[in-house]
């Protein structure tokens, strides 16, 4: 079914002026080009509606259900805390815990900015790490600790092999919910190293709080170094291990096929049990700092080197689905340059951000709606989605709109 101009006509609402082509592209104000449409064509333009709709949220929020539980969950976390450090050993190792919570998380979003998740599958994520997967590896580590004998030989064992088993799972197990429970959003690498660090960085709070609250009861010095070695020298050290399985998860996403979920998740959970039992074996059985310095290190300079190879891999595929509707002619390939790369992004928020008035906010909003439109043509195009069609149109009107709001002032 054809809607509004035809397919050779130019964009409704296509833009009159934006910031200078030096630092976008040479060919800005050409005509927009049209060559044979993908086999998943893109729906020719139309005027925008008068009030603007919303994409659905099913598929994109944590269910209320799920809150009751974590609730649940909470109570008993913190009882076990408060009967095991005492109230002044849980706040001061709350307080804190807060500092490598607050940089794993802000790297977490930073990496996010590109496609932002949704608010409360973000929550989610957070609480899952600091309370489901915390209680489960609790439960599971009192029940071993009640079979072992206790001897330094069962502390190893747990420490090295148990903990790493148990908690990597636990934790995994709230990326399996998130491909369920937030289907429409979790929509490959990026996103499940995202949820990831985010239920790791969950986790490793209410770990520290434990760990911060025990050193504080062996004096000043003991605390200090403590902290120095978990919230200082290795506060990404959990949310690496975990990262392994929500990259894995995130790329079985992004293939379309959830019958190959399970077993990329058995293989990222092996992957992250693997490293995290490397990281305690040091702290028990070998150098620590040599160890640091020649195995953690280097693994943090490859993540780091993977996060950024993997934002250039989500910018071109940004790039690729709005030029299918740059060719339907719902967007000129300078706006594709514009909303699609990263220098293209800073150029159009610097220029809108100087326009009288400041259109700052409108300039965001339009790059917000292009980019979650082209994850949705995405989803579309691989299958996966059967509302996809619905939100693809919900967010062409919604660009349409933020288009006219940026330039008609």
């Amino acid at each position: 079914m054809t809607f509004g101009p035809g397919p050779h006509q130019p964009p409704m609402g296509a833009p009159q002026q934006y910031p200078s082509t030096a630092s976008l592209s040479p060919g800005y104000g050409a005509p927009v080009g049209y060559g044979t449409l993908p086999a998943y064509a893109a729906p020719v333009p139309q005027a925008a509606v008068p009030q603007l709709p919303v994409p659905t949220v099913k598929g994109r929020h944590a269910a209320v259900w799920i809150w009751v539980i974590l609730g649940f969950l909470l109570l008993l976390v913190a009882a076990y805390m408060l009967l095991g450090i005492g109230s002044t050993g849980a706040v001061v190792g709350m307080v804190l815990a807060l500092v490598p919570l607050t940089i794993v998380v802000t790297a977490a979003l930073l990496i996010d900015r590109w496609e932002p998740e949704p608010r409360s599958l973000v929550l989610f994520a957070l609480g899952w790490g600091g309370i489901a997967a915390v209680a489960i590896s609790l439960i599971v580590g009192v029940a071993v600790a009640f079979a072992l004998p206790p001897t330094a030989g069962a502390d190893a064992l747990m420490t090295v092999i148990e903990a790493p088993i148990v908690e990597e799972l636990a934790k995994g197990l709230g990326l399996l919910i998130l491909v369920v429970m937030g289907k429409r959003a979790f929509d490959g690498p990026i996103d499940g190293i995202v949820y990831a660090m985010l239920i790791a960085a969950g986790f490793a709070f209410t770990e520290n709080i434990q760990y911060f609250g025990q050193a504080l009861a062996e004096g000043v010095d003991s605390l200090t170094l403590t902290f120095f070695l978990r919230g200082i020298m290795s506060p990404f050290a959990h949310a690496m291990f975990t990262a392994i399985t929500g990259f894995c998860v995130g790329l079985a996403v992004r293939q379309g096929n959830r019958g190959n979920i399970a077993g990329m998740f058995l293989l990222g959970w092996l992957g992250a049990a693997c490293l995290h039992a490397l990281w305690n074996g040091s702290a028990v059985f070998g150098d620590l700092l040599g160890l640091y310095f020649a195995i953690q290190v280097p693994l943090f300079i490859a993540f780091i080197v993977g996060i950024i190879l993997l934002l250039r891999e989500e910018s071109k595929l940004t790039r690729m689905r709005l030029s299918d509707y740059a060719a339907a002619g719902w967007f000129t390939p300078q706006e594709v340059n514009m909303l699609a790369t990263r220098p293209g992004r800073r150029a159009a928020l610097t220029w809108a951000k100087n326009l009288a008035g400041g259109r700052g906010r409108e300039m965001k909003q339009f790059i917000v709606d292009a980019t979650e439109l082209a994850a949705v043509r995405q989803r579309a195009i691989s299958g996966r989605d059967p509302q996809a069609g619905a939100d693809e149109w919900v967010l062409l009107n919604r660009t349409v709109a933020d288009r006219q709001a940026l330039l008609s002032r």
